[in-house]
């Protein structure tokens, strides 16, 4: 019956995790394709509508400077000197041959490349190698759009795409090709190393895309506004980004302490809390190191995730963790918690070594295939909110007793 219940549950899992890559970027967009194309919202936000740019990119730079984002305030930056250009330049359709499509082929390309650099800061070296490349890359426009600018829109106006795919849009086949090769970078990156940011950075290229494909001569569409939203969007993720330092457990990936602790200031009623213990990992990291230790953990993490009977895994610290049944007293949880260990006890982590170069290996844990087998079991404590236990402190005591009790009395079993 646990593990039925646990299966149950995978479906729905599953749909919140592949909607969570769209949370909350794709509504964000979705809205701003709802204003564009709405005359009535337009006209119910007519007020307001022209002070949007300059909240979002005021909010930004406070972010990113407060939060040390240099990624985030080169971003906004490159925006920023992409909209004011075209408000400058964009005045007739000799110049916006030239500057339009510049901006088109240069700003998905910046982009991109500061979601896969690293935050190396503004007022250091690299950052203002950045920002002189930002510069530089603005002079150069201005430079070919002066002296060169029949041979410059010759080229930025090449001929490399069906025309029917992209005819909506005021971009040329370079610029085209730019987002093509911008989004795809990204993409690829996140791939191999899915991130927070990276994943901002993705989807910011939609708006901006769609901003500049608004562009018309003489006539700037919803440039700004959706050149905005990607700032917008951008922001949104370092926003995250610091929710999820101070509630999610980076090595394990399951909420951290901090959000144990509000769970339980949330909870009304009755509830049970588990509290789980690694047996004997002094000893993995000992005699196999502390990279197969931390391995170990997030392979627990994994089956903690799973827990069935509508059990909440947390990271409580080290090689501890908890879980929370709402609603359930702990003789209602022991089998669940039961399943759980005994789950853990049959999984088999099996140590190999992966060799990267003659001098270097690299140990590896793994559920399957040839090697050493690492015995890894859990100890659990149980206590249930009651008349002698009316916190959520004491309950996680008695639960940290408990599970002493468990450890001495021989590790890898459930004691309430």
């Amino acid at each position: 019956m646990p593990r039925a219940a646990q299966q149950d549950t995978h479906p729905y899992e599953a749909v919140w995790k592949a909607l969570s890559y769209g949370l909350p970027e794709a509504p964000i967009i979705l809205a701003a394709l709802l204003y564009t194309h709405s005359d009535w919202l337009q006209s119910l936000l007519s007020r307001l509508a022209p002070f949007y740019p300059y909240a979002v990119f005021g909010a930004g730079v406070l972010l990113g400077w407060r939060f040390h984002r240099s990624r985030l305030l080169f971003a906004l930056l490159v925006l920023t000197l992409a909209d004011r250009t075209l408000v400058h330049f964009a005045v007739g359709l000799a110049r916006d041959r030239v500057v339009l499509q510049a901006i088109g082929v240069l700003l998905p390309l910046n982009l991109a490349a500061l979601s896969l650099s690293a935050e190396r800061g503004v007022l250091t070296p690299p950052g203002l190698a950045r920002f002189a490349l930002i510069l530089g890359q603005l002079a150069l426009v201005a430079i070919l759009d002066r002296e060169a600018p029949a041979a410059t829109a010759a080229l930025l106006h090449t001929r490399l795409l069906p025309q029917w795919l992209f005819a909506w849009s005021s971009l040329a086949d370079p610029a085209l090709l730019a987002f093509l090769v911008a989004g795809g970078m990204v993409a690829a990156a996140q791939l191999m190393a899915p991130t927070q940011t990276g994943r901002s950075f993705a989807w910011a290229l939609i708006p901006t895309f769609l901003g500049l494909s608004t562009v018309r001569p003489g006539n700037l569409g919803f440039s700004t506004f959706y050149l905005a939203t990607a700032a917008l969007i951008l922001i949104v993720a370092v926003v995250e980004a610091s929710y999820h330092m101070a509630y999610q457990d980076s090595l394990t990936g399951l909420p951290a302490r901090r959000a144990l602790n509000e769970a339980l200031l949330r909870l009304g009623g009755h509830y049970t809390v588990a509290m789980l213990d690694v047996d004997h990992f002094k000893r993995i990291n000992d005699h196999h190191g502390h990279d197969v230790g931390d391995q170990v953990l997030k392979m627990i993490a994994a089956k903690l995730a799973q827990v069935s009977g509508g059990g909440k895994a947390y990271r409580y610290g080290g090689e501890e963790f908890a879980v929370i049944f709402a609603g359930r007293g702990a003789e209602e949880c022991l089998a669940d918690l039961e399943a759980l260990r005994q789950t853990v006890e049959d999984t088999r982590f099996i140590l190999r070594a992966r060799f990267r170069s003659k001098k270097k290996k690299e140990k590896v844990l793994t559920d399957r295939g040839p090697g050493q087998r690492v015995p890894v079991t859990i100890s659990i404590g149980v206590a249930e909110k009651n008349e002698r236990h009316t916190k959520w402190d004491q309950v996680v005591k008695a639960a940290d007793r408990a599970l002493y009790r468990a450890k001495e009395g021989g590790r890898n079993q459930v004691q309430a």
